[in-house]
């Protein structure tokens, strides 16, 4: 049987995760069986990025890791991947900030990965390399030789070859994407974007099923929606609503209603857009008044990054505002909190709340979507509310959808969810919860490593001729 290697961007080793653990670390737990590698950065910086890489070993998993230099860890990180890519995968031309030299440490620092990774290979493993950190990956280990079955997933959305024409060098990184045999994306649309710059950037002809030929090799993009563990995280919500910190929370609403959101701070998560609507709610409908109280978490991210800063004084004075406006002596209407909350704990929260609020302006899936599904009470339900450009939307069609660029839609929307009958509510979540139990986290890896494993012919010769 072939070893599974999975290769990302960082890799959390064992003795720094927790309660808090989420993203990967959660989503890829089944596929993480006693044999498998994980390969990547170890989160340090050093003087210079190392070659060799320092190896921990955890309940019969290798964790695999590698230092980086502070000029790649700037150019490669904040410079090429956070202040270049993740601006244009969610269709923000205005803050891409592309720079050359950036560019150049973003390759360098995939043929590092590439070589560090070889050395650690064996002939039969199935490679799984995830997110946009790495789309040169593949491309690289094709030049050193290596014939696997690779296989790329990417977790933000992908864009279309108008959108993706503003990035130079656009047409190298499709190019690379080729280089695997499967690639990944949470959503029909992602995928179709990408089938249309293979077919308008590389003038490769694609086929229904998402296959083409690339310089001699078969490529195949797939849908592969991720997804949670919902009987696990509905039962830690029970536990979790019975805890100390729920029942503070509760205990401080003075029996008002809950909405919540939970987001990283970023400019993606249209925190900006859903301050104003929660604004435009109490100033449109007044009945609310008093009667709700908005949480807002948003564990910081990023915060060497000039954006970031920027979004953060553009909140801070928005709740200010918000709350001066609005606020009684006994009554704060906006709560916001930039430190990060144990995952467990934010279950019991999901759990209380009658509202979630999760309006990305751009997200490729958003699993706190499906967990605030998984976390409700099916004898009481709240009320999930969605941006119609989360990835999860493709799915959970039976949220109330609205566009994160309305703040009156939004407010409106918010009014529904908090008037709403029982009987829609009840209607709604039961549809929600077919969906979060279909799609689940174990599911969405056994589907790709299918897609993986399937055909293992080695990689055509004139192949990694292209490749170099």
């Amino acid at each position: 049987m072939p070893r599974l290697v999975i290769v990302s961007n960082r890799v959390p080793l064992p003795s720094e995760r927790g309660p808090q653990a989420g993203g990967l670390t959660v989503a890829l737990a089944d596929a993480l069986q006693p044999g498998s590698l994980w390969f990547g950065w170890s989160g340090r910086r050093s003087g210079m990025t190392t070659a060799e890489p320092r190896l921990h070993r955890a309940d019969g998993i290798t964790y695999a890791t590698i230092d980086f230099s502070e000029a790649d860890y700037r150019g490669f990180y904040v410079g090429f991947a956070n202040g270049a890519l993740w601006p244009l995968l969610h269709f923000r031309l205005g803050l891409v900030n592309f720079r050359r030299e950036d560019y150049e440490a973003y390759r360098s620092v995939n043929r590092q990965f590439a070589e560090s990774l070889t050395s650690l290979l064996r002939n039969d493993d199935l490679i799984w390399v995830h997110d946009y950190h790495l789309f040169p990956l593949g491309e690289e280990l094709r030049r050193l030789g290596v014939r696997n079955r690779i296989g790329f997933f990417l977790h933000t959305p992908f864009v279309p070859p108008a959108i993706l024409h503003a990035l130079p060098r656009a047409s190298e990184l499709v190019r690379a994407m080729c280089c695997y045999d499967v690639v990944g994306f949470h959503t029909h649309i992602y995928r179709q974007a990408f089938l249309d710059g293979v077919r308008e950037i590389l003038g490769v002809p694609t086929g229904a099923d998402g296959s083409f030929t690339f310089a001699g090799q078969r490529v195949r993009a797939v849908v592969d929606p991720i997804g949670i563990d919902a009987d696990g995280f509905a039962e830690a919500a029970v536990h979790a609503e019975r805890s100390a910190e729920a029942r503070r929370l509760r205990e401080s609403l003075g029996g008002r209603a809950l909405a919540i959101g939970v987001d990283r701070l970023d400019y993606s998560k249209g925190l900006v857009n859903r301050f104003e609507a929660f604004a435009r709610l109490l100033g449109k409908y007044p009945e609310h008044r008093r009667e709700v109280s908005f949480l807002q978490i948003a564990a910081r991210s990023r915060e060497d990054s000039g954006a970031y800063q920027r979004l953060r004084r553009e909140l801070d004075q928005l709740v200010g505002d918000t709350n001066g406006r609005f606020s009684e002596f006994d009554w704060v209407p906006l709560r916001y909190m930039t430190r990060a909350v144990r995952r467990q704990t934010l279950a019991g929260f999901y759990r209380i709340a009658r509202l979630a609020l999760v309006t990305p302006l751009r997200d490729g899936m958003n699993l706190v979507a499906k967990e605030f599904v998984a976390a409700q009470d099916p004898l009481d339900p709240g009320v999930l509310i969605l941006s119609r450009f989360a990835g999860a939307a493709e799915e959970l069609t039976d949220a109330l959808i609205v566009n994160p660029f309305d703040a009156d839609e939004m407010a409106d929307a918010m009014h529904e969810g908090l008037s709403m009958p029982f009987a829609e509510r009840l209607r709604r979540y039961r549809a929600l919860r077919e969906h979060v139990w279909d799609t689940t986290a174990s599911k969405y890896c056994a589907t790709f490593l299918l897609y993986l494993e399937q055909g293992h012919a080695p990689v055509p010769h004139r192949f990694l001729q292209a490749a170099s």
